[in-house]
């Protein structure tokens, strides 16, 4: 059975840091391109980052470029969002999800829609407060 399980979601002051985790299992995820998506109250999900399944290469949304940062380790199939210099508009839940597996042909996919992603987490809460 496949899992996402996403970690590190809380409460933070406007300008302070957090570091989410998603751990996958049930498959290895080592060719699958991974992303965060977010879903704030009374909008709609919205794209946040993705990593190709080599790490070498991301994407981001335009509203987090320059403060948020996605890595993964393919050895502990995680994958991991630093997230810099929050605003109580980056509040929302968080979601982890993972694209199908990935040939060579594939190697610097960073794919951005949510129809592109066939796995997702349940979700953790960040909430910056201002």
């Amino acid at each position: 059975q496949v899992q996402l399980v996403e970690s590190g979601g809380g409460l933070v002051q406007a300008g302070g840091s957090l570091r989410l985790s998603c751990a996958a299992s049930g498959r290895t995820f080592t060719t699958s391109p991974m992303g965060w998506f977010r879903l704030a109250s009374g909008k709609e999900r919205e794209f946040v980052a993705s990593i190709s399944w080599t790490g070498g290469k991301t994407a981001y949304a335009d509203s987090v470029k320059g403060r948020f940062t996605i890595s993964r380790d393919n050895v502990k199939n995680m994958v991991y969002l630093q997230m810099n210099s929050l605003n109580p508009e980056d509040t929302a839940v968080y979601y982890c999800a993972a694209a199908p597996p990935r040939l060579l042909r594939g190697i610097n996919d960073t794919p951005r829609g949510p129809g592109e992603f066939e796995h997702w987490g349940q979700g953790t809460q960040v909430t910056v407060s201002s």
